[in-house]
């Protein structure tokens, strides 16, 4: 059986589009989970010491595919999520080429399968090594004239299943970061009411990849450093990229809402931001790893807005809460994911590391949100996490001891409160 579909593996780069499109469909369950046969994926590949890294002939095969015409993609894409569960793969999958081809067809608005190269995308930066090649990548784009629906052409998107723009469109490329594009195409993909009509894919699982870049340290600082885009707008105020995620915290799709409730988790263990994330846009901040001032985030309504539900609170209660929070009407429902409501809660612990966090959570109504949380919660780990929570909100502090006034002086964190980043 192992030697019959090594034959098999030999029709994926044969030049009769058919016989590829049939090697293909018979090749893709072998790369599920559990499969006897999804070793032979692996076959030769090495990885890591100081080899480098080697694809399998069926691998290169794969990344090829992935731009054949669309049926034949569809399951190329597909096997490469499969397999990108592994280590091993992630290497091949992160090398310049791929991931800017990867990231360009994501860009795409005409993507057909952009939503599989997200999952692909999303696999492979649970590693380390792909999330810092991602951090670094850049894609060559070219600019539309003013008046045009989109604002540039990823000119590595061009396959059967991306089209470009037009056969005679032309313009100068130039050389954007590919997460700042990636994280407006995520924006500008969904609202909470309903998803853009101007793309092929929804885009969800980008959520997931900017959770796992904020795994990494400069994921962080990416995030919450203010940068411009080809997509930026002259008049528009140039923002960290973390401010283009916040409005998704209550997005009715689980798996955008839970990445962007992780990604905002993640950031929240910059200790030194703390005041930028819970201070409004109007006020902004130097931080130690960016060039210019951060303008405030204001992320406490929409990390409390998913905790909250439609429970009335008296009139001195109400007063205590953000204006965001009061008067939530009847039909307002709380995060019904208990995954997601103790990410939430992990948030809240996290800002309470440092004492102006903690202030400020205190100013804010955070515990009468919480309280009335704790009555309804049934699931024990998010009611742990509530208890330690109340318990750090209601605790007598020490006298403030006389600062300069630097956010170093200001962002003091107890070094026995910390959550463990996993």
């Amino acid at each position: 059986m192992e030697e019959q579909y090594k034959e098999v593996f030999s029709f994926l780069h044969d030049r009769n589009p058919n016989a590829r499109n049939v090697a293909m469909a018979n090749i893709l369950p072998l790369t599920v989970a559990g499969s006897p046969l999804r070793s032979l994926f692996f076959s030769g590949m090495k990885s890591g010491g100081l080899n480098s890294t080697s694809d399998s002939e069926v691998i290169r095969d794969l990344k090829l595919l992935c731009r054949d015409q669309p049926a034949t993609a569809h399951d190329a894409f597909k096997a490469l999520v499969n397999l990108s569960d592994s280590h091993l793969l992630a290497p091949s999958l992160s090398e310049p080429l791929f991931l800017a081809f990867i990231v360009s067809y994501i860009l795409n608005p005409n993507s057909v399968l952009s939503d599989l190269a997200c999952m692909v995308l999303s696999n492979i930066t649970t590693h380390s090594g792909p999330c810092v090649a991602l951090l670094k990548q850049e894609i060559e784009v070219i600019p539309f004239p003013d008046g045009k629906t989109s604002n540039y052409y990823p000119t590595q998107s061009l396959c059967a299943t991306s089209p470009p723009p037009s056969k005679d469109f032309k313009g100068t490329p130039q050389k954007e970061r590919a997460l700042s594009l990636l994280i407006d195409a995520f924006a500008s993909s969904a609202t909470l009411e309903h998803e853009s009509t101007q793309r092929k894919g929804k885009l969800h699982f980008l959520a997931s990849v900017f959770a796992n870049i904020s795994t990494q340290p400069q994921g962080r600082e990416f995030l919450l450093t203010p940068c411009k885009s080809i997509c930026t707008t002259k008049e528009a105020k140039i923002e960290a990229p973390l401010s283009s995620l916040l409005p998704f915290t209550e997005h009715p799709d689980t798996i955008r809402r839970g990445g962007v409730a992780s990604t905002i988790k993640n950031c929240c263990f910059v200790h030194e931001a703390h005041k930028a994330l819970l201070s409004p846009e109007s006020d902004s901040f130097r931080l130690s790893f960016a060039n210019e001032p951060v303008p405030g985030l204001d992320i406490l309504p929409r990390v409390l807005l998913p905790l909250a539900g439609p429970e009335e609170f008296d009139l001195e209660d109400t007063e205590l809460l953000l204006p965001e929070l009061q008067f939530l009407p009847s039909t307002k429902v709380r995060e019904k994911d208990s995954i997601l409501r103790l990410t939430h809660v992990e948030t809240l612990l996290l800002l309470c590391t440092t004492r102006w966090g903690r202030d400020a959570q205190r100013k804010s109504g955070v515990y009468e949100i919480i309280r009335t949380m704790h009555e309804t919660e049934t699931d024990e780990n998010v009611i742990t996490h509530i208890e330690r929570l109340v318990n750090m909100l209601k605790r007598e502090e020490a006298p403030e001891e006389a600062t300069t006034g630097s956010i170093r002086e200001a962002e003091e964190s107890d070094e026995d409160e910390k959550i463990v980043e996993v």
